[in-house]
């Protein structure tokens, strides 16, 4: 799992926006409910995009029915430390179907799209911190 320690040390105060870029989603893609332009960081870029492809190839376009968002400068809902999306590290999608500490409807065709692609979902996750609609990225050794 990734931390906030690690990306604190990494890329320092999320506020600064170090490492962090535009992804353009190709409307090839057919991905009607994510927005053309994701502010993300840039580690996350070509595997963000690799989830997207797959799950275009594999015609589930239609299991991703919001993006809700990748960065935000915002604490954790169940602490006290930045959030990942601080730092552009995570992306959620379809919240209203998986609310946060509550088992979701996540489809699990489209979280192997996102765990093939090296992201590690919330909905794994044990206890009331479960996360169904939660994927981020796992952060590669310094």
């Amino acid at each position: 799992m990734t931390t906030s320690k690690q990306l604190f040390q990494r890329f320092g105060p999320p506020e600064e926006e170090n490492n962090m870029c535009v992804l353009i989603v190709p409307d090839s893609l057919g991905l009607h409910h994510v927005p053309r332009k994701i502010y993300c960081n840039l580690d996350i870029r070509e595997p963000l995009l690799k989830a997207f492809t797959e799950v275009s190839a594999l015609g589930l376009q239609d299991l991703i029915k919001t993006y809700d968002g990748c960065f935000c400068i915002r604490r954790k809902r169940a602490g006290s430390s930045p959030s990942l999306h601080s730092w552009g590290y995570a992306i959620d999608l379809n919240a209203a179907w998986n609310p946060y500490g509550h088992k979701g409807t996540m489809d699990l065709r489209l979280v192997k799209c996102f765990e093939d692609a090296g992201f590690e979902w919330g909905g794994r996750w044990a206890g009331k911190c479960c996360d169904f609609m939660h994927f981020e990225y796992k952060i590669k050794e310094l």
